[in-house]
């Protein structure tokens, strides 16, 4: 009896093991003894991401997180109840350190890098748990930096916590029906709440609203802008308050979930309207500049964003390859199809170069963390935080859709839980701000004198210093007339004026971001090829250096 064809699905291994791209980044920038003592948990956490959790994931694929209202006796209850796979990332996430590592400190200015590598193994296997993460991250930070010592003790504790009974994530409430990137438009009122003493910046204020869009909406605490009673309209008037969104006994505190969002992608995140009905709250830091003040935490979102994009590229790469060596087609697996694998090698380019975008902004973030930043690499953070969100934003989502095409019709098959990468990637250059939104940000961080772009200028040179190789010539050239086309075009704006500068923004930002990505991936194919006698980074170099690094069009001025 002739038995029918099945075809073997794709499969994960250790997701840390497997990755030489993150393991030699690591044992490049991370030193030795550092790196044996974090080593354990990367590749524990590896295991976890390639096996069970991957598995529960694909077994969780239809479930989604839902909403009661009421009880069965008619009481207003708003109950979300998240899925079984989102419970169990809590855990981890919470055992594992995915946030505390980089508050513990053990390493130094080495801690940050250590936790976005947890972040990039654990995040493509928990469908965007990584969102509550990344807030709850952001806010310990901006709390830290507010010096605010009341609420530092109050939540920091449980922010940063191994403990998963203790553990807090946090919310970030911005967005509001009068937009999302324009928040100073916001309609949120704060009213002092004069039952308990609200004269002084420390006591309470009751906020009323509409938040239109807030994410994890089952965290403990937020985060969120206000606009207290007789402050002037824009950003200037807001000011950041810090809420709990339930009272000892479980109740919400006068907060009603209105429903949830029904969204493309990221659909294990419970997200949801919410109105505000003299929510208490207390102020961070001041009662106006709030937008300025929330700052910390949008740089720290958005470097989990840039974290999550690379991860996801990879993970979509990873099922790629596996398949590829699993389907025969014409007689032979793809995996010897020359013009299958040229197609997957132009796609690790890609991830490849965005991969050392990401962790270089975690690198400098560390050092800041640490006061171990000069003022050239704090310029540098601020410019590159932006250009790197916006950069693989841009990237995974193309890199993904690509990497469906690889899997034939099997990649458009929900069941396969292909399709999901797509959708869950296409909010990441949505969140935190849309690319034209970041390309403007960039703009503001370049500032009005050259001091900025001078440090990008100066990076990037020291970067390709050491870069001797002859393969990687023209991948050099390449990012030298970039820079120097970027340069000239920013000139050439300002005179214009603003509204040149402002319609370039996008090209000139992808071209900044791609001309550093190729110079990171120049410098570490050298020190691969030096240290380790490999040239994929080089072949990597090549290709992406080939694929449209200057994108300012001759009609931008």
């Amino acid at each position: 009896m002739i038995m029918p064809f099945q075809q073997a699905p794709p499969a994960l291994g250790n997701q840390y093991e497997d990755d030489s791209v993150l393991r030699s980044y690591l044992r490049r920038t991370i030193p030795a003894e550092v790196l044996r003592e974090i080593e354990p948990a990367l590749v524990e956490m590896g295991r976890l991401a390639g096996g069970e959790l991957y598995q529960m994931q694909l077994a969780d694929r239809l479930n989604e997180p839902t909403l009661t209202q009421w009880d069965a006796w008619g009481n207003r209850i708003d109950r979300i109840e998240l899925t079984p796979l989102w419970r169990v990332a809590e855990r981890i996430a919470a055992e594992h350190g995915v946030v505390a590592t980089a508050y513990e400190q053990k390493h130094g200015r080495f801690s940050r890098v250590h936790q976005c590598a947890l972040a990039y193994l654990f995040t493509p296997s928990t469908d965007i748990y990584s969102c509550p993460l990344a807030m709850s991250d952001g806010a310990a930070r901006t709390l830290l930096d507010s010096g605010n010592q009341a609420l530092i003790e109050r939540a920091v504790p449980h922010l940063t916590s191994r403990d998963p009974k203790a553990f807090w994530t946090s919310g970030q409430w911005m967005t509001e029906l009068t937009g999302g990137s324009d928040v100073g438009a916001s309609e949120t009122i704060a009213k002092p709440d004069l039952t308990r003493n609200s004269n002084s910046e420390t006591a309470n204020w009751l906020l009323y609203g509409r938040k239109w869009f807030t994410s994890a909406a089952t965290s403990q605490i937020a985060l969120t802008l206000a606009r207290p009673e007789g402050n002037p309209p824009g950003g200037r008037g807001l000011a950041l308050f810090y809420l709990e969104m339930r009272d000892e006994h479980g109740r919400l505190h006068n907060i009603s979930i209105d429903r949830l969002k029904d969204k493309l992608g990221t659909r294990k995140v419970p997200t949801a309207e919410l109105t505000l009905d003299g929510t208490p709250a207390q102020l961070v830091l001041g009662t106006t500049d709030g937008v300025r003040n929330i700052a910390p935490l949008l740089n720290i979102t958005r470097l989990w964003n840039g974290i999550s994009a690379v991860s996801l590229m990879r993970r979509s790469i990873a099922l790629a390859l596996d398949y590829s060596q699993k389907r025969s087609v014409f007689g032979a697996p793809l995996s010897e199809k020359p013009l299958h694998m040229d197609t997957l090698a132009g796609l690790q380019a890609e991830a490849e170069a965005a991969f050392h975008l990401a962790f270089m902004v975690a690198e400098l973030t560390g050092r800041a963390e640490t006061a171990e930043i000069v003022e050239e690499q704090s310029l540098l953070l601020r410019l590159l935080t932006p250009l790197m969100k916006l950069t693989t934003a841009r990237q995974v989502v193309a890199v993904i859709s690509e990497a469906l095409e690889a899997f034939g019709g099997a990649g458009y098959v929900e069941d396969t839980g292909l399709p999901m990468l797509l959708r869950d990637a296409q909010v990441l250059p949505i969140w935190e701000g849309t690319t034209n939104v970041l390309a403007l940000d960039a703009l503001r961080a370049l500032g009005a004198d050259d001091r900025t772009f001078t440090a990008l200028k100066l990076s990037l040179t020291r970067c390709l210093a050491s870069v001797n190789d002859k393969r990687l010539a023209e991948p050099v050239r390449i990012v030298r007339a970039a820079l120097a086309h970027a340069e000239s075009w920013l000139a050439e704006a300002r005179q214009a004026g603003t509204p040149a500068l402002e319609a370039g923004a996008r090209r000139f930002a992808l071209t900044l971001g791609r001309a550093t990505e190729l110079a990171l991936l120049c410098s570490h194919a050298q020190w691969s090829r030096e240290s380790e006698n490999e040239t994929g980074s080089t072949d990597a170099a090549r290709r992406f250096g080939a694929s449209g690094i200057d994108l300012i069009a001759a009609s931008d001025l």
